[in-house]
């Protein structure tokens, strides 16, 4: 986790961000003028929680979810898509 700093509520640093996404892409010719492209995606490839900016964790002392995080980047995606081209 971040340092804790002296200061107004709510300004607790948190982890650093490390996002990772990948692309596969793959072109098969069928004929002379169509050909086949498939794809795919991974956003958050190794799914590391990503928790950002200060509101994602709570820092008011007066709140039952104090110290709780509250809010998060989304989890790994896939995408997947294919194409004919002619």
């Amino acid at each position: 986790m971040g340092a804790c700093r002296a200061g107004k509520e709510g300004v607790n640093g948190g982890p650093g961000v490390n996002n990772f996404d990948m692309a596969l892409h793959k072109v098969t010719k069928l004929t002379e003028s169509k050909s086949l492209e498939l794809r795919v995606e991974t956003f958050n490839t190794f799914n590391r929680a990503q928790f950002y900016g200060n509101g994602s964790v709570d820092g008011n002392i007066n709140d039952a979810t104090f110290g709780e995080v509250v809010k998060a980047a989304p989890p790994r995606i896939w995408q997947v898509a294919i194409k004919l081209l002619f």
